[in-house]
């Protein structure tokens, strides 16, 4: 590794935590900060919650979003949500539409931004659909390549006046960012430690990718003595 992209944090921080802010934790949270720039008083959805959906759901908060709606099929994670920042959850299984669900949360037509952090077309399909006017939609999830989306211009962008926009790395200058983390986490105000579903040996690591897959985990992260 080149020494350009080593940054330095606090040496407070435990290592099982700091590792944690090189990749999940940036794309999330910085999706909300940087990309989006959600502004104190916006309405926010993150479809998914895993680990990079759950920094997405507490970089809202952060920003000063009053309504955050965390959107999975699994209500374990929604729970988990809520401890990050979640206002409100909703599981698909559990309502007639989520579109409608989301309105009848926010009050309006939509929320102002939409993260998906799933990489499917339906939802980021979704992503869209549950944006009121003006609002903006983020791709955080990584689509197969080849997927197209079925969206009406017309309808769903223009007369809406709606974006829709890609995310890579949460828009992300590590040393700036990763530094800025840290401390807020020192400061209680950054929650790092609740991203640690488990700790595993290396020997481990099959397991856990197999916990990642099925969405059973935010994040295992592998110790060493």
């Amino acid at each position: 590794m080149h020494e350009n992209r080593v940054v330095r944090v606090t040496k407070d921080i435990p290592f099982e935590k700091a590792c944690l802010l090189g990749c999940g934790v940036v794309t999330g949270a910085g999706a909300a900060i940087n990309t989006a720039e959600v502004r104190v008083g916006d309405t926010v959805a993150v479809i998914g919650c895993g680990g990079v959906g759950l920094n997405a759901v507490q970089g809202a908060r952060l920003a000063g979003a009053p309504k955050i709606i965390a959107i999975d099929l699994q209500p374990e994670k929604l729970e988990l949500a809520k401890t990050f920042g979640a206002t409100h959850t909703i599981n698909p299984n559990e309502v007639d539409d989520v579109v409608t669900a989301v309105q009848e949360i926010t009050e309006t037509s939509g929320v102002d931004h939409a993260f998906e952090v799933i990489g499917l077309k339906p939802t980021a399909e979704q992503a869209i659909k549950i944006l009121g006017v003006g609002g903006g939609a983020y791709q955080i999830g990584m689509i197969p390549i080849g997927k197209q989306l079925e969206i009406d211009p017309f309808v769903d962008i223009l007369m809406q006046q709606r974006k829709y926009q890609g995310v890579y790395m949460g828009s992300t200058s590590p040393k700036r960012d990763i530094p800025l983390y840290a401390d807020l986490y020192q400061q209680g105000r950054f929650n790092l430690d609740d991203l640690v579903s488990k700790t595993i040996r290396l020997e481990d690591i099959n397991a856990g990718y197999a916990e990642l897959e099925c969405g059973k985990i935010a994040r295992s992260v592998i110790v060493f003595d």
